[in-house]
């Protein structure tokens, strides 16, 4: 039984799944799953086994968990945005709620209606008008014909396809069936939305005022929605809290803000490591970065500087024998604690040819770091000719970190502050 206040609970719920195939895979395993399930009255012998869903890496059993060992509370009224990386399981999890597929092991338990808007033409009959289509789904949703009347307008109003609310669906494109999909869900009047990634596919006024739907579902309707999204600004934007998944399991639950900072944080781990070590970089190799040094204007070595500091990023690389240095392009940003870019530098905008690079180093000087005080990563990328991936050698998106402290900057006593915005443009040049 759930709490008055709480709009949706997850106990301990897994999916799993037999890689490649439908069932177990064999008439054997079937035949055992059905007969200590089924029979016995035992549960699934195959939920004993199974390893997490780590698509990076290469598994020992056909068995992989989906999701696992899933627990949290939503209460009534929440705005929750779930991220995560491709095939984390965010996908998965909304299905799970929606009862698109039903979990393999736990409960899931929720108060009130559900819409939800996880595919692009979800519940649509391509063969049917967009007026038809309105009116089935609102009927499946338990809509009575006089209130799919009532709110018809501002569904065709909001989708915008007024003048193709008699036409087949078929002949939609995405972006348009995706308006009136989410129109549907939204103004149907549900206590749960679950809205997935889809909303990318509309234009960027669409996205606005989807966010802006989903903001008064919520804050004057007092519903609960489930964002999934990798627009994590849409996501600061709309959400209050914030689930993030990896491999299938919670790693955080929390603030939405926070969330984001620890889905973009780098592991601390890996940044200490000699970059010679490093795994967390792609590339073809032809040109490796081996190290990267900050200097300050006397030459010493930094990892703090103040608002308006000379920075020198010194870089040394190793280089394949034959390659033409002056082919090189590099491309250097400051990323903030949302994996923004803050400001960044490339040296095909100031046509720099490394071709004269002596002993393999080269740097980046920038005369006056007017960055705001915070900590920021460093990002680089190396490649050839071009910024194509084809022609790219090295790159990394947080090969270190360098804070920025506050100073009177612009006057003596007056200070800058972290939370007013990022610096867009410094001056600089590659030596």
């Amino acid at each position: 039984m759930l709490d008055k206040n709480i709009a949706i609970e997850f106990n301990n719920v897994g999916k799993q799944y037999r890689l490649g195939l439908v069932g177990t895979g064999t008439l054997k395993h079937d035949l055992n799953r059905w007969w200590q399930t089924t029979i016995l009255g035992k549960e699934d012998p195959y939920l004993k086994i199974g390893e997490v869903n780590d698509r990076s890496t290469k598994g020992n059993s056909d068995y992989v968990w989906a999701l696992k060992d899933i627990s949290f509370k939503i209460e009534q009224g929440d705005v929750v945005g779930i991220i995560g990386k491709n095939g984390a399981g965010k996908s998965t999890l909304l299905k799970l709620l929606s009862h698109i597929t039903a979990p393999s092991t736990g409960t899931i338990a929720y108060r009130g209606r559900i819409a939800s808007l996880l595919e692009v033409g979800t519940g649509f009959h391509p063969e049917m008008t967009a007026r038809q289509n309105i009116y089935m789904n609102s009927s499946i949703m338990g809509m009575t014909k006089h209130e799919i009347d009532i709110k018809l307008d501002e569904i065709v109003d909001f989708a915008g396809i007024e003048r193709y609310l008699d036409t087949p669906v078929k002949r939609f494109s995405s972006g348009m069936t995706v308006r009136l999909g989410f129109a549907v869900a939204a103004f149907l009047e549900p206590e749960i939305l679950v809205v997935d990634e889809v909303l990318a596919v509309g234009d960027a006024e669409f996205q606005k005022k989807a966010i802006g739907k989903m903001k008064d579902v919520s804050s004057s309707g007092g519903r609960t929605v489930l964002f999934v999204s990798h627009n994590m600004t849409a996501v600061k934007q709309l959400c209050k809290s914030g689930i993030i998944l990896e491999n299938g399991q919670i790693s955080y639950s929390g603030t939405s803000e926070n969330a984001i900072e620890k889905y973009f944080a780098f592991d601390p781990n890996e940044m200490a490591k000699p970059f010679c070590k490093r795994t967390d970089r792609y590339g073809n190799g032809k040109i490796r970065v081996n190290n990267i040094i900050l200097r300050n204007i006397n030459g010493k070595e930094m990892t703090e500087a103040f608002v308006g500091q000379y920075l020198r990023i010194e870089f040394h690389i190793d280089v394949e024998e034959g390659i033409d240095l002056s082919n090189m392009v590099v491309i250097c940003a400051f990323l903030d604690m949302f994996g923004r870019s803050s400001v960044t530098w490339g040296s095909d905008e100031i046509a720099h040819d490394f071709g004269g690079i002596k002993d393999g180093v080269f740097s980046l000087v920038i005369p006056s770091l007017t960055l705001r005080p915070n900590t920021y990563n460093l990002k680089f990328v190396i490649s050839l000719n071009t910024t194509k991936l084809k022609d790219l050698c090295d790159a990394m998106n947080g090969a270190l970190q360098l804070t920025i402290l506050n100073d009177d900057f612009f006057s003596k006593g007056i200070n800058l502050h972290a939370n007013r915005g990022y610096s867009a443009i410094m001056p600089a040049n590659f030596e």
